[in-house]
């Protein structure tokens, strides 16, 4: 499996970009990533509510880290998403630095293994990098996933619309400005896909992470740092409210009462 592979055209027309999208985040946001900390300490401040959610039906779930990032980064999530009730997987190749020779077919071999292990669909979730791993694993394996969650994950708008991108070219040896990868990337999934973020980002440009609302596509909105976003516990809510839904009955996430207060599900495609 590759990202190079297909020869597709950018498909720009289900977004309405603005001059934002040509900037990556600025200085201010970046330097309030250091509240990453905090969103832990919130997390474990409000263990008592979460495990209060509904119990998970036991399927699959395999979890990708963000660039750079490793499998520790995750643990939180994983951990959260097993006390549920779910059996949760780590990507299991060290740091993830970009979609180098032979990452991409070792991930496709792991969903198929769990699908075959456990004779039932497999979730994937993608944190920020591991998101676009996720959407391209399910456009390959539709037959094999379940569903997508992405957690600050740029897969539409201009390339260097990150604080992260010479970072990616530099470790990965492929370059943000490939045409054909990008078109690929902006395609989306043929399975239901959530996509997480927050205009706080630091990293992403948030309107990078803004999927055209569809039938098997949603956004919901949270606050939360990018570097945090997966032990944020509006995001672990959400994606935990995503995974409890059975199987082949997915709908759009719907906060209810007080928790409108915390959440937006943009339902347009553009996001101003």
């Amino acid at each position: 499996m590759s990202l190079r592979m297909p020869r597709l055209k950018p498909d720009l027309h289900h977004h309405h970009f603005h001059v934002d999208d040509l900037r990556a985040p600025n200085a201010l946001l970046l330097a309030m990533e250091g509240r990453a900390p905090w969103e832990y300490a919130a997390l474990l401040a409000s263990t008592p509510w979460l495990r209060r959610l509904p119990r998970g039906d036991g399927h699959p779930v395999l979890v990708f880290p963000g660039l750079g990032a490793n499998d520790f980064t995750t643990g939180p999530l994983r951990r959260f998403l097993d006390g549920l009730g779910y059996v949760t997987h780590p990507w299991g190749q060290g740091f993830n630095f970009g979609p180098r020779q032979g990452v991409l077919e070792r991930c496709s071999h792991d969903v198929r293994h769990l699908f075959d292990a456990h004779a039932r669909k497999v979730t994937l979730i993608g944190w920020s990098l591991g998101g676009i791993y996720a959407r391209e694993l399910a456009k390959e394996l539709p037959e094999h996933i379940r569903c997508v969650i992405t957690l600050g994950t740029p897969f539409t708008g201009h390339p260097r619309a990150t604080n992260a991108w010479r970072f990616f070219e530099l470790v990965s040896g492929q370059s943000v400005h490939d045409a054909e990868l990008m078109g690929q990337i902006r395609r989306e999934p043929p399975v239901p896909t959530t996509s997480i973020w927050s205009r706080s980002d630091g990293i992403v440009a948030w309107r990078c992470s803004v999927v055209a609302p569809s039938p098997l596509a949603e956004n919901i909105e949270v606050h939360a740092s990018h570097v945090g976003m997966g032990m944020n516990p509006l995001a672990l809510y959400a994606i935990a409210d995503r995974l409890a839904q059975p199987a082949g009955h997915w709908k759009p996430f719907e906060p209810h009462g007080a928790r409108r207060w915390f959440y937006r599900t943009p339902g347009g495609t553009q996001v101003d």
